[in-house]
């Protein structure tokens, strides 16, 4: 069982990284693009959200509300990319994705330190020069078909 750990763990060499991508037919352009709309989507949630019960508003939303939340956050990233010539599908299992992520790791986490990471892990899974492991390319392959086919 230590080896497999071991072996997820495991730094992934860049000439292996480029062979995997290219495997998976990921295109560096499309990895960066893909990772600005799930970016961009991040700082819009996080600069419009007021229901933080930590901050000064003190407000406590109900899961409808967080749901609306994300709904005009979406629109709003898909309009704003639209205005760059960057179609994305309005519906989808990319939207059930990021909405289920959001869900988790944001609207309902309890813990700041983990709302805060959101934005650091973003950076990091979409840093194609970064050191890789099996899990992290896993993850990207995964976001970058998500994204691919549901691109207009």
């Amino acid at each position: 069982m230590e080896n497999f750990f071991d072996w997820m763990a495991k730094p992934i060499p860049k000439d292996e990284v480029i062979i995997w991508f290219n495997v998976h037919n990921m295109i560096y352009e499309k990895i960066e693009l893909y990772g600005d709309i799930f970016k961009s989507l991040n700082a819009i949630i996080v600069d419009t959200y007021l229901g933080n019960s930590n901050s000064e508003t003190k407000i406590n939303l109900s899961d409808d509300d967080k749901i609306s939340h994300f709904d005009w956050c979406w629109k709003k990233m898909v309009k704003d990319f639209e205005k760059e010539n960057v179609n994305i599908k309005f519906k989808g299992d990319h939207k059930e994705y990021f909405q289920s992520f959001f869900m988790d790791s944001f609207y309902n986490q309890r813990e700041n330190k983990i709302k805060e990471s959101i934005s650091r892990f973003l950076n990091e899974i979409f840093d194609t020069n970064m050191v890789y492991s099996r899990p992290d390319l896993d993850l990207l392959t995964e976001l970058y078909k998500l994204m691919e086919k549901n691109m207009e």
